[in-house]
């Protein structure tokens, strides 16, 4: 048995910016963005895996962290 068509919502879709987002990036999103890149320079022969997880570790103790834990 088919089912019922479901009523649209009387509200318009949210439009989508040029960037395909509708809010920008997170400050881990753009720490990891720059901080992969300063990773790889210094390692260029390390695998993109591990200079994720080395640079997502240098995330614990940034200035950029809002939830910075203290060393």
């Amino acid at each position: 048995m088919p089912k019922a068509a479901t009523p649209k919502s009387d509200k318009p879709a949210a439009k989508k910016t040029a960037g395909g987002s509708k809010r920008g990036a997170s400050p881990y999103n753009q720490f990891m963005k720059t901080e992969l890149v300063k990773v790889k320079a210094d390692n260029p022969d390390i695998a993109h895996k591990d200079a994720f997880r080395l640079a997502a570790s240098h995330w614990k103790h940034a200035p950029e962290n809002p939830n910075k834990v203290p060393k």
